[in-house]
């Protein structure tokens, strides 16, 4: 799956092919990765991959999960002239994209840190490009939340609408999803929560409320059902997320890890 990606990377920059290679002979040349501002690496298993396949050398000098500050050297790279100017866009863009959600990732999980609560990646990510988005938000120190509809199964508001009895149809959901499959369901009030409690569910996502609600929630899960899991989820940012933290959920799930994540700035110069 990594090579394809990179790959297919790779091949919409090229297109035909590189218009300056049509007029200079290669001739051996090295580059190195500046950091122009502070961030955490994410995105050396993708350009390895790239590396392997157009036979350049990059040695790192920082790697996935660690962090860097203005003026570190991430990488350097040894190729021909041609492999390494046709392939500096590609390597940019994908260590450029993936270290600016893992950075912005980092910030929230520094936060949270202290309480001992589960920072989660949502399904809100650029089509085709989850996998990769979600590594990222590993690099940065979240955890994946379901990589998609087929690895659990979370009832949403949306499914609540189609179902007549939650308890009934989540034991009828155990007799058919895999065994290793959890079940979440999502809870936009008190009465939901506890009717999700009532049905055995694995999960409770407490959705778009505020602390204090999901407060009254914790404290009637750990009275009453403490083996479920709680999870608090929408419109959670850097601002907010300590006071969501603070009510002793066991994760926090975020979209704004990905879709709020503006790009760091690194540059590769030639010597």
């Amino acid at each position: 799956m990594i090579e394809t990606f990179v790959r297919e990377a790779l091949a919409e920059d090229v297109g035909r092919g590189d218009l300056y290679a049509l007029v200079e002979e290669a001739v051996a040349s090295s580059a190195k990765i500046i950091a122009k501002s502070d961030g955490v690496v994410a995105g050396v298993k993708y350009i390895n991959t790239l590396a392997s396949l157009e036979s350049f050398e990059i040695t790192w000098l920082k790697k996935d999960k660690e962090s860097f500050v203005k003026g570190d050297t991430l990488a350097t790279i040894k190729a021909n002239s041609h492999t390494l100017l046709r392939c500096e866009r590609t390597i940019l863009d994908m260590l450029l994209h993936a270290s600016s959600i893992a950075t912005l990732t980092r910030k929230y999980v520094e936060i949270i840190k202290p309480y001992g609560v589960k920072l989660l990646d949502t399904r809100k990510t650029r089509p085709l490009l989850r996998v990769f988005e979600k590594y990222a938000t590993r690099c940065g120190g979240a955890t994946n939340h379901r990589m998609g509809l087929d690895d659990s199964l979370m009832i949403k508001d949306t499914h609540l609408k189609t179902i007549k009895n939650l308890k009934s149809y989540i034991n009828d959901a155990r007799e058919v999803i895999p065994f290793t499959a959890k079940i979440e369901v999502e809870a936009e009030s008190f009465e939901i929560a506890k009717e999700a409690f009532e049905a055995d569910t694995d999960i409770v996502m407490c959705d778009n409320m505020t602390p204090e609600q999901i407060e009254t929630i914790v404290k009637f899960r750990d009275e009453n059902y403490p083996h479920i899991l709680l999870e608090a989820s929408g419109n959670i940012s850097l601002e907010t997320i300590e006071s969501y933290a603070k009510t002793g959920v066991d994760a926090i799930s975020s979209g704004s890890l990905i879709h709020q994540a503006n790009w760091i700035d690194l540059s590769m110069k030639m010597d």
